[in-house]
């Protein structure tokens, strides 16, 4: 199993950004698949993640209505649309996939300046 994520970059606050992954070596539908950061200093957090099997969907209160999670199963693809950024949002965002066992991509820098 391999996880790649990019998109990630410096952008002012208000901004918007879509982090892709790509994902190998396992089928989307037996997997949760998502999206975690981290913050410098802060622990590892969870953003959203998908349940690949029927799409569910959930999000850490403080991206509701502003992040996004999406996939392209054909693609073996996660997306994370991120709009209205915020300052706290910077990080090292991370994809992630799961089946009993997590699977972690190298993450990618997103900051957000006031």
């Amino acid at each position: 199993v391999q996880l790649q994520a990019s998109g990630g970059g410096s952008v002012q606050a208000g901004g918007s950004l879509r982090l892709s992954c790509v994902a190998s070596g396992f089928n989307f539908e037996q997997y949760i698949i998502g999206w975690f950061r981290q913050a410098p200093g802060k622990e590892r957090e969870g953003v959203s993640c998908m349940d690949g099997y029927d799409g569910k969907t959930v999000y850490a209160d403080s991206v509701k209505g502003r992040f996004t999670i999406s996939s392209d199963s054909a693609k073996k693809m996660v997306y994370l649309q991120m709009i209205n950024l915020k300052p706290e949002d910077t990080a090292v965002y991370y994809c992630m996939g799961s089946h009993g066992i997590s699977y972690w991509g190298k993450g990618t820098q997103v900051t957000v300046s006031s």
